[in-house]
């Protein structure tokens, strides 16, 4: 395994530059009580330069949203009042067409419904897919079948927690061997990013653990935020191990800014979105 120590960066950006240039991103994420994640996703996103960004939210979701994430373009996806419905699966492939990387996941539920559109999302997208949080846990012990007939790049970003259910395993045993259960996750067919301190990214070949963070990013919607970033970053064109990488390296340093500034008790989600743009100052 080739252990990896320099942060990669992104490519200046052109000065003709617009935003139909600048990475186009598709965040499917959120429902009913949960519109603060899709929110947090896309606004991320954006404050990790994508020039545009979509939310596909469950219509019960959707004002909230809206209202959460004022840069971001919104639509509605069919729900059961809370979930989305598997009715929503054919409407987010479309909607993915002409965009240039897709996250998914945050905040969605555990329904059959947030089920199919997953296993659509993976069987048939061919833009690199993010896949966190309930995107994950709707897969479980059964993600790696899943995963090996994908058509797209895949980086999934799982907490102890989530990486315990796609390993069939306990979180003690997680946190036991941080690295070895990065790689194992990766050996599922995808770069995996195991969340938490000293966060892993592995691609089977290459494996980074990051030092930047502090405790104070224990905090709910700090997940979501990095969703919005690295999806982002492979919009931008990267490459899905150098996004990864990136994306963790300035997530944590975001959330080093912000203790800086106020504190490392009662910090969020929000303080950490608020200084993305900083910590990409590379």
């Amino acid at each position: 395994m080739i252990r990896v120590r320099d942060i990669p960066r992104l490519a200046p950006r052109p000065m003709d530059a617009h935003k139909g240039t600048a990475g186009l991103v598709l965040i499917v994420a959120g429902s009913r009580g949960m519109a603060g994640a899709a929110a947090l996703a896309g606004n991320a996103a954006l404050r990790s330069g994508a020039g545009l960004v979509k939310v596909a939210t469950a219509n019960a979701a959707l004002d909230t949203v809206a209202g959460l994430a004022p840069c971001c373009t919104t639509t509605p996806l069919p729900d059961d009042g809370a979930a989305v419905t598997k009715e929503a699966a054919a409407l987010v492939l479309k909607l993915a067409e002409g965009w240039q990387a897709i996250g998914v996941g945050p905040g969605m539920g555990q329904t059959e419904g947030v089920a199919g559109v997953v296993l659509a999302v993976l069987a048939h997208t061919t833009i690199p897919v993010v896949l966190d949080a309930d995107g994950l846990n709707v897969l479980g012990k059964h993600a790696g079948s899943v995963f090996r007939e994908r058509r797209a790049p895949l980086i999934i970003t799982p907490h102890p927690g989530e990486a315990a259910r796609l390993l069939d395993t306990g979180p003690k045993e997680i946190q036991a061997d941080r690295e070895a259960a990065a790689a194992r996750l990766a050996a599922l067919g995808a770069v995996a990013v195991l969340k938490g301190a000293g966060t892993v990214v592995c691609n089977g070949e290459r494996m980074y653990v990051n030092a930047t963070g502090n405790p104070g990013m224990a905090t709910a919607g700090a997940g979501d935020v990095l969703t919005g970033m690295i999806t982002a970053l492979v919009a931008a064109g990267m490459e899905p191990f150098d996004a990864a990488v990136l994306g963790v390296w300035a997530h944590g340093r975001a959330g080093d800014v912000a203790a800086e500034k106020w504190g490392i008790l009662g910090l969020t989600a929000l303080d950490i979105l608020n200084c993305v743009p900083q910590a990409l100052r590379l």
